[in-house]
């Protein structure tokens, strides 16, 4: 084996530390947090500039722009938050994202990695087997593995790329442009999906003196868009709203590497000569990172509603005809209309149990529509309904209407709040506390026999009594398992596993569910009951 080569397996074992250490603290980070971030983002995106507070600060923390991107991405395409605060928020995980070559370029050359990251790595390990019970501090260990691992991955590659800048001449880069150096960045990190491994490396080059400091900002700029791929993939196949925003994350990103190039130049004085960096090449490159990005923010902020309208324009909704019956039938004739408006949420709940049942099984029916499809579904059946009343009809016809609405909105409700709680109930289901299997499996359960029943209802019906009476004893089921879940929680609040936090959470999750199947159930009753009163007459 030749020096070079084993200096390379040096600098990759590092790049692969690093990059583990980067996915185990977001992990970590994620599971800690439980719903917090995303509650958060969703609560804190009324104004343009709460939005991009909200993106800086939960990338800040969570220290992956992707994972806050990614959630964005899906809050748009259910419709939770509307394109300008898409578009707002990941325009500040563009500045949260540079507090990661903060923490490198402070920590991770001057001080002596070994002095923190194997005490770190140490305590986390031992807190792993230790503490297995308590899944919350399992977590805070993984966090003080990756933390300590994050800089030994980088202790390994400042070590490999030191022997390199020894033989290497760093006047052999210099008739490469910053446009070849910004590609190389962009490259790197749509690889290895991380701007921050990128980074990293980049820093590593610029201390060691194999680049000078135009040359690794050109770099970090190229990793700035090479992040973008990451949101690209997350929006193929999606919803149109999610690739609206993927669309504007790109032209946002694009647009400020094209204005930082231009201006390079300018800023590479500002760091250098006026903010006194030219000594301390490295911290000079993290305010470079957080500059530009400010900047792109800055330039841009004025302009997002523009780029929304223009991505809405590009990728423009795809009309969504769903509808069986309604768009055959005029609404002019009250008994035709109504008949075909019953029939239609009737199809509305059969599609609906579909999509909620799909959230707690594996495999993907053929003929699942996404939530996105629910909401336009729904939102032709409102449209007939309005044309509908707006004809005359008796007193005893409007309200059988009216039910039939109320029908067809707890419907949606009920299929909003399951989509809402996917990520959370995600996290339940791979949890391996026999109790929380337990909760998994009792939440479940309820979702399996709502669905059952519900499936058995559409207009080929023929004893809406018998199905009747089937409902009203799941009614009481499902209130009685309600009841059984809230002893349940209150039997495990004592046990030292488990915080106050986690019984609330479990809480949460089955009041959502509960609701969701009493919904269901309503719609279900009122359908069969006007169907029930149509054949005695």
């Amino acid at each position: 084996m030749t020096f070079f080569e084993f200096e390379l397996w040096v600098f990759l074992a590092g790049l692969g530390i690093f990059l583990f250490a980067m996915h185990m603290m977001e992990e970590s980070i994620r599971l800690l947090s439980g719903a917090a971030f995303k509650s958060f983002i969703r609560k804190y995106t009324g104004t343009n500039l709460r939005a991009i507070f909200s993106g800086l600060f939960s990338t800040a923390v969570l220290q992956s722009s992707s994972a806050v991107s990614l959630m964005v991405l899906a809050f748009a395409g259910a419709g939770i938050m509307n394109l300008t605060q898409a578009i707002a928020v990941m325009m500040g995980t563009k500045i949260g994202t540079t507090a990661t070559a903060w923490i490198v370029a402070v920590f991770g050359f001057k001080f002596n990695i070994d002095a923190f990251s194997l005490p770190l790595i140490g305590i986390g390990g031992l807190g792993i087997i230790l503490l297995a019970r308590s899944p919350r501090y399992v977590n805070i260990s993984k966090f003080l593995v990756a933390f300590g691992f994050l800089f030994m991955g980088l202790d390994y590659m400042k070590s490999s790329v030191d022997q390199i800048s020894e033989v290497i001449d760093p006047a052999l880069f210099a008739d490469y442009g910053v446009i070849v150096f910004a590609l190389v960045g962009l490259m790197m990190t749509a690889v290895m999906q991380s701007s921050s491994a990128t980074i990293a490396i980049v820093l590593t080059m610029l201390f060691s003196g194999v680049i000078n400091f135009q040359s690794g900002a050109a770099m970090v700029i190229g990793a700035n868009v090479g992040t973008t791929v990451t949101i690209l993939l997350g929006a193929i196949g999606g919803m149109v709203s999610k690739k609206q925003a993927a669309l504007s994350q790109l032209i946002f990103t694009v647009s400020t590497a094209i204005i930082t190039l231009l201006i390079l130049p300018l800023l590479t004085w500002l760091v250098l000569d006026l903010f006194g960096f030219e000594n301390n090449l490295v911290l000079g490159l993290a305010l470079f990172h957080s500059i530009f990005n400010i900047i792109g923010v800055i330039v841009f902020y004025p302009f997002i509603s523009k780029i929304a309208g223009f991505a809405e324009k590009t990728i423009p909704e795809r009309v969504v005809d769903l509808s069986k019956y309604i768009h055959k039938t005029d609404p002019s004739v009250a008994d035709a209309g109504i008949e075909a408006f019953r029939k239609e949420i009737i199809q509305q709940l059969n599609y609906s149990l579909i999509f909620i049942y799909q959230q707690f099984t594996p495999t993907q029916p053929a003929n699942l529509i996404n939530y996105g499809d629910l909401e336009q579904y729904h939102a032709e059946i409102f449209e007939y309904y309005t044309k509908l009343v707006s004809y005359e009809m008796d007193e005893s016809q409007t309200e059988f209407t009216d039910k039939l609405l109320r029908a067809s909105r707890n419907i949606m409700n009920s299929a909003r709040n399951i989509y809402e709680l996917r990520d959370e109930l995600s996290i339940l289901k791979r949890e391996t506390a026999p109790d929380l299997q337990r909760a998994y499996q009792s939440i479940s359960g309820r979702v399996k026999k709502v669905y059952e029943s519900g499936i058995l209802l559409n207009e080929e019906t023929n004893q809406p009594e018998g199905i009747i009476f089937e409902i009203e004893k799941l009614h009481e089921q499902i209130d009685r398992e309600d009841r059984d879940f809230i002893k349940m929680c209150s039997g495990i609040i004592s046990s030292k596993e488990f915080k106050k936090v986690e019984v609330t959470f479990l809480l949460m999750m089955n009041r959502v569910i509960t609701q969701s199947s009493r919904m269901l159930i309503f719609a279900m009753k009122n359908l069969l009951k006007n169907r029930t009163t149509e054949k005695s007459d």
